[in-house]
């Protein structure tokens, strides 16, 4: 005989949180191989290549926990196996304890963690960028500069000193020579949208501690990342929130319902 009253409601609730908890799980998990095997994706111009790989493999590694979490979910709730819901609670406490460690941490190195961008933001315009035009730095940082309207990392002058600019970043004097260069050019995809004819080709080459040309854009892709977290943290924190609420009433229904199949088997 089945669970009926107040734990049949349960068990159908219980269900359709893990259906979506199924959807996150896989969404995370299409995410991360994405992630890992398109070089073209916006991060994966950090120079800090491992850290990158390694922050990709937790984020795979929480996506299958949540997605073998569900399946635990929905096979204990369907089955009312015991055995099956304690795996489910198992799973979802570690994700959950996981996702609050993980978010403490960003939170009290968020300076560190702006630091390490804003690194590897710099080291992309001045030692990746242009060395090949289907390099996957390249298009990548091309279409970062057009969607967020920056150029460079910390602005347009960031180009002077790079390779892009055929400056050997290894040699010091070069370096300093170049800085002395009257003008220096910066990528295409700094021009603003709509401009007219050859209005970009001629904005394109700036003078060096010159003034910016008002055809380019003149804030740097670093600010403009922080800038977009900044205006949408409020649906990234609803979001942040929700989810953990989604898995504290998943961890209360599996307690319940143990606890209901538990009473089934002693009066049976």
């Amino acid at each position: 005989m089945g669970l009926n009253g107040c734990c049949s409601c349960v068990k159908y609730l219980m269900v359709l949180i893990n259906i979506l908890f199924w959807v996150i799980g896989l969404t995370l998990v299409i995410t991360a191989v994405w992630m890992l095997t398109d070089p073209t994706f916006i991060l994966s111009m950090s120079q800090s290549y491992q850290h990158y790989q390694i922050a990709l493999y937790v984020l795979l590694g929480i996506g299958i926990l949540i997605t073998l979490g569900a399946f635990f979910g929905c096979w204990g709730v369907c089955r009312e196996s015991q055995c099956q819901l304690v795996s489910f609670f198992c799973v979802i406490l570690v994700v959950m304890v996981a996702q609050i460690a993980a978010g403490a941490w960003a939170f009290h190195n968020q300076d560190k963690l702006d630091d390490i961008v804003r690194a590897a933001v710099k080291s992309t315009v001045q030692q990746e960028y242009g060395q090949s035009t289907m390099s996957s730095q390249t298009v990548t940082f091309d279409a970062l500069q057009k969607n967020l309207k920056c150029c460079g990392a910390d602005g347009p002058g960031d180009w002077a000193t790079s390779r892009f600019n055929n400056v050997d970043r290894n040699n010091i004097v070069e370096i300093a020579v170049s800085s002395m260069n009257v003008f220096y050019n910066i990528p295409e995809s700094c021009c603003k949208d709509n401009l007219k004819d050859n209005e970009c080709e001629l904005s394109r080459r700036l003078k060096f501690g010159g003034p910016l040309n008002q055809a380019i854009y003149q804030t740097g892709c670093v600010d403009k990342m922080i800038e977009f977290v900044t205006e949408n943290w409020v649906p990234i924190f609803a979001v942040t929130i929700s989810v953990i609420f989604l898995e504290l009433l998943s961890l209360t229904f599996a307690l319940s319902l143990c606890c209901a199949v538990r009473n089934k088997h002693y009066k049976a």
